[in-house]
């Protein structure tokens, strides 16, 4: 614990007990219940090239290859956003907005935690999912199978390689960080999370000025488009939306404002 503190790592302690965890090949509650057990050699060098990397700044979670999600846990790799507990309450919002059957589309899917738990969550549901990333298709198609998951997945530049132009629902999380953020970013997010998933020009809004468009080509009238945003961003992005009807900004836990709500016209 004390080599990541020293490291400036955040919540160093629970750091340490997870990459122990994840050397033992056990959950964090055994070690607690048997604290005599003794490190083999081979746990010894697993868990210290653990603790290596963490120091250099490497996510816990590209480490150990596993993130949470919606109560279900995701494979996640470097060619892939690790999904935030914020995100969750996309695919809230997304469930209680469209509760009939509905064709969806999630644009940009990573890691599939969206399209993966809003098929789950209602079976009733087409899920579709596109990326234009091949390595995160490969992710996301791979948490589909392992958590049974019907998600349909194809690689697609937003949405330019979907044809369908009578669409339920629209759903992304894309990338929204403004570039001149990189330099006061958590190193863990700047140095190790891709960076295609994070930075969307000088305001941050490129993606979204090309999504929307897109969007309205592909929904059908009264449709749903659903889109996180970072923070400051609300304003900005509600004069991008501007024609659409039923729009909402929904705010997380934390009360920052954090996802859009609107309806085709």
């Amino acid at each position: 614990m004390q080599l990541l503190e020293g490291a400036g790592v955040i919540e160093p302690r629970l750091n340490a007990e997870v990459l122990l965890a994840h050397a033992l090949h056990c959950e964090r509650s055994y070690f607690f219940a048997h604290p005599e057990q003794e490190l083999r050699e081979i746990e010894w060098i697993h868990y210290g090239r653990y603790l290596n990397d963490r120091m250099k700044g490497k996510p816990t979670q590209y480490i150990t290859g596993r993130q949470e999600f919606y109560g279900r846990e995701f494979r996640v790799t470097p060619d892939v956003l690790i999904p935030r507990p914020e995100t969750e309450h996309l695919v809230e919002a997304v469930l209680h907005a469209l509760p009939q059957p509905a064709k969806i589309v999630d644009v940009g899917t990573g890691s599939g935690a969206i399209a993966v738990s809003l098929a789950l969550e209602a079976p009733h549901h087409k899920v579709f999912a596109v990326d234009i990333s091949l390595a995160a298709l490969k992710v996301a198609a791979g948490n589909a199978t392992a958590l049974e998951a019907p998600v349909s997945f194809a690689a697609s530049d937003l949405l330019t390689a979907v044809a369908d132009c009578s669409l339920d629902g629209v759903v992304s999380n894309p990338p929204y960080v403004c570039d001149t953020e990189a330099p006061t970013m958590q190193r863990e997010v700047r140095d190790w999370e891709p960076h295609l998933a994070l930075f969307a020009g000088i305001h941050g809004l490129d993606i979204y000025r090309r999504l929307i468009p897109e969007a309205a080509r592909v929904l059908k009238s009264g449709g749903l488009l659903a889109l996180e945003f970072g923070f400051g961003q609300a304003e900005a992005l509600t004069e991008l939306v501007a024609g659409w009807r039923d729009v909402q900004i929904r705010s997380d836990l934390a009360g920052i404002p954090r996802t859009l709500l609107g309806r085709k016209p």
